[in-house]
C-alpha cells in the first residue's frame, strides 16, 4: 500500500538537498496529512522531529544527512515506499521533566534521550537524590547528573560512563557526572515506572540547570524524573539494522 510521505529536514545543506531531491521524486504532504514522516537531517534534528510532531501520532522515519545517525537510517532516494512497507517498528516514551526553579516556578519539558543537570558556575553541585520518595543519596557532590532511556542510553550517558540499556529492557540509567562524593558512586539502574527527585542544595550559591534533549532551564531548585507514557513515538527502522541490533552492537565495540 502506498503510504502519504512528509518530509521535513534540517537546515544543513546536505538535508535540504536530500529533501527537494526526494521531494520531486515523491509525493509530499503535510504531516497531519501523512502516514508517515520522513526526517531528514541528524541525530539532533531527529529529536527535534520526534518533539514537533509527536502530537500527530505518525511514526517517523529517519535518513542520516547528518553525522553520526544513530537513531537514523542510510540515505537512499530509491525504493523509499518499499523501505517504509517492511521496516521494523520501535516505540520509544519520553522522560518527563517537571521543573522548580529557585523563584518557584513549575514547568513541564521531555527527554526522549535523556534529562541532565550541570552545573553552571566553576563551583561543584550539591544534589540530593531521592527515588519514589526515599532519599538515596544526602549529597551528590558533582558536575551534574543525568537520567537516560534506554534509546539515550548510548548518547551523553555513555560519555560519562553510564550503562547501555537494551531497548525494551524497562529500565532507565542514573548516571553521575564527574562524581567527587560519593566517590565511588558509579550510578543505578532503576524501573521504568521509578520516579526520581533531585533536590538542588546551595541552590543560590551553586545554582544548576536542567536539560530535557534540547530544552534547557536555568537556576532550578528540584527537579521529578519520570517516564511520560502519553507522548509514546514510533520510529521506523530498516529490518536489517533496527535500533536494537544497533545498542546491542554497541556493547561489543572495543
Amino acid at each position: 500500500m502506498t503510504k502519504k510521505i512528509a518530509f521535513v529536514a534540517s537546515r544543513g545543506p546536505d538535508a535540504q538537498d536530500a529533501l527537494q531531491v526526494l521531494s520531486e521524486k515523491y509525493e509530499s504532504v503535510s504531516p497531519e496529512e501523512a502516514d508517515v514522516i520522513v526526517a531528514l537531517g541528524g541525530d539532533g534534528y531527529m529529536l527535534e522531529a520526534i518533539h514537533r510532531n509527536v502530537t500527530y501520532g505518525r511514526p517517523i522515519y529517519g535518513m542520516n544527512r547528518g553525522t553520526v545517525g544513530f537513531l537514523l537510517n542510510s540515505f537512499e532516494m530509491d525504493d523509499l515506499q518499499a523501505r517504509l512497507e517492511n521496516a521494523h517498528e520501535e516505540k520509544l516514551r519520553p522522560l518527563r521533566m517537571r521543573v522548580t526553579t529557585d523563584s518557584g516556578v513549575q514547568q513541564d519539558s521531555y527527554g526522549y534521550n535523556e534529562v541532565s543537570l550541570l552545573r553552571q558556575t566553576r563551583q561543584a553541585a550539591n544534589i540530593r537524590v531521592s527515588v519514589d520518595g526515599k532519599v538515596r543519596i544526602d549529597k551528590l557532590m558533582c558536575d551534574g547528573c543525568l537520567v537516560a532511556t534506554p534509546a539515550g542510553s548510548t548518547a551523553y550517558n555513555l560519555s560519562a560512563h553510564g550503562p547501555i540499556l537494551p531497548i525494551g529492557s524497562g529500565v532507565l540509567a542514573l548516571t553521575p557526572i564527574s562524581a567527587f562524593r560519593p566517590r565511588r558512586w558509579k550510578g543505578a539502574i532503576l524501573p521504568e515506572d521509578t520516579q526520581i527527585t533531585l533536590t538542588i542544595l546551595d541552590n543560590y550559591k551553586r545554582p544548576v540547570s536542567a536539560v530535557a534533549d534540547a530544552h534547557e532551564v536555568r537556576n532550578v531548585a528540584e527537579v521529578e524524573v519520570c517516564i511520560d507514557r502519553e507522548r509514546e513515538v514510533t520510529l521506523l527502522f530498516d529490518s536489517d539494522h533496527n535500533l536494537e541490533e544497533r545498542i546491542l552492537n554497541e556493547q561489543f565495540i572495543p
